[in-house]
């Protein structure tokens, strides 16, 4: 709880109080699975003017993702949904030619450079639109999310998120502060032949990153370093800028939790999100009011989903284990609720309109009602499909996590059968995004 100056009994510091109980509650992981749930709850029971579930064709989806998982790994060694298979796109093994710059650097700095990576990745990896592509130098060309991943990667590599010549493979806040849309624009090739959405919106999230490490200096050090996260988790605390060299370094903690991941993204950089979300004036980042979210207490009748934090706790899983670092508890963190695994269940006839002439043309936003409602039925829907998947792939729930199954996947899945219904293969509800949240 926030310090307060004056007595414990005061109105004041009541006030104080409650506010801290409502942010804290929507930053907890098990609250996300809690609101969600009672959401579905209510549309199951007719209580929704939107939504109606027919959960008889869950078998049919269970069906389509293990058949397009066995098709994809057919060993059934399943990595994790994360940044980095879009950091393989086209074959190519760019984790690779990262590593190869790594000469003489000790683990912790290997670590906090990959983490670096991922995080400045992953913040750029919303929505690109249906006409965007990046064109690799000497490669491939790539559009969606696989294209944000290569473009941000090559970004990454020529040293556009760090303010050191002499330590390029990095992010810092003094770089990340001086990033505007029309830098965003050249470094992902958009332009008016070359659309891509949502790049002012990409350029002041950076910012706003880079002013939240720079105010964090006990974690971030400095300098601003988002790495730095390997060091609050497996309690290094070696904050010197420059200790990127020398000695290995040995974490003092060889385990962590997947949910401590997800609350320390959420404490440290809840307040970069421009959704305007706030209680009483604090931040909460991806988290919505809905009348059948439930709960108790201040927080009550909000729903928080953090999918790009989630999906960041995601791609921070392997730095931590090729660090040697084993994260535990894995399905803490609940399935992604965006347009793919949503557009699944949506497409795949479980979520239901109740009067599909209202959804047809329309756009949304993100605080729409029904959208909210949409993505709390996805992420409880999710786990309703997970052992479904498990039981036809024969595994079990420790051998395929959730975060396996959303790579296996419920993702692919998702994309697989928007390009059979809609030419494009887009989403099957049109939602205006800022580049932020979807």
């Amino acid at each position: 709880m926030a310090w307060c100056p004056m007595k414990p009994s005061s109105q004041r510091c009541r006030g104080v109080a409650l506010k801290d109980e409502a942010v804290s509650a929507l930053r907890r992981s098990e609250t996300i699975r809690e609101r969600c749930s009672a959401i579905a709850r209510a549309v199951t029971d007719g209580a929704s003017p939107h939504f109606k579930l027919d959960r008889s064709r869950l078998d049919s989806v269970a069906e389509r993702v293990a058949d397009l998982t066995r098709s994809r790994f057919p060993e059934l060694r399943i990595p994790y949904h994360s940044r980095w298979r879009h950091f393989e796109a086209g074959g190519v093994d760019r984790k690779a030619e990262l590593d190869a710059k790594f000469a003489g650097r000790n683990t912790a700095a290997i670590a906090r450079s990959r983490i670096d990576l991922a995080l400045v990745s992953v913040l750029l990896d919303a929505g690109a639109g249906p006409q965007w592509r990046y064109a690799e130098a000497g490669g491939g060309s790539y559009s969606r999310s696989e294209g944000l991943g290569v473009a941000s990667f090559r970004a990454f590599m020529a040293g556009m998120f760090s303010s050191d010549a002499g330590d390029p493979y990095r992010v810092d806040a003094k770089a990340l502060l001086r990033i505007d849309a029309a830098t965003l624009a050249s470094a992902f090739q958009a332009s008016e032949a070359n659309p891509l959405v949502g790049l002012d919106g990409r350029a002041a999230l950076l910012r706003a990153l880079g002013h939240a490490l720079r105010d964090q200096p006990q974690t971030f050090t400095s300098e601003g370093q988002p790495g730095r996260l390997f060091d609050a988790l497996t309690h290094h605390h070696t904050l010197t800028p420059q200790a990127h060299h020398g000695a290995p370094q040995v974490p003092t903690k060889h385990h962590v939790g997947a949910a401590s991941i997800l609350r320390l993204l959420l404490d440290a950089f809840s307040g970069i999100w421009p959704s305007g979300q706030r209680i009483d004036g604090v931040p909460v980042g991806d988290a919505w009011p809905h009348p059948h979210a439930g709960g108790s207490g201040p927080s009550a009748g909000w729903v928080p989903f953090h999918k790009l934090s989630q999906w960041l706790s995601y791609s921070l899983l392997e730095p931590f284990e090729w660090a040697g670092v084993q994260v535990n508890g894995l399905d803490a963190l609940t399935g992604l609720p965006e347009y793919r695994n949503g557009g699944l269940l949506l497409d795949a006839g479980v979520i239901l309109p109740r009067d599909p002439s209202a959804f047809a043309g329309r756009r949304w936003t993100a605080a729409d009602e029904a959208i909210v409602e949409w993505r709390a039925l996805t992420v409880a829907l999710l786990d309703e499909l997970a052992p479904l998947v498990r039981q036809r792939l024969g595994v079990t729930a420790e051998q395929l996590p959730l975060a396996r199954i959303l790579e296996g996947g419920t993702w692919g899945a998702g994309r697989q059968i928007a390009a059979e219904l809609r030419p494009g293969g887009p989403p099957p509800l049109a939602i205006d995004s800022d580049g932020t949240i979807f």
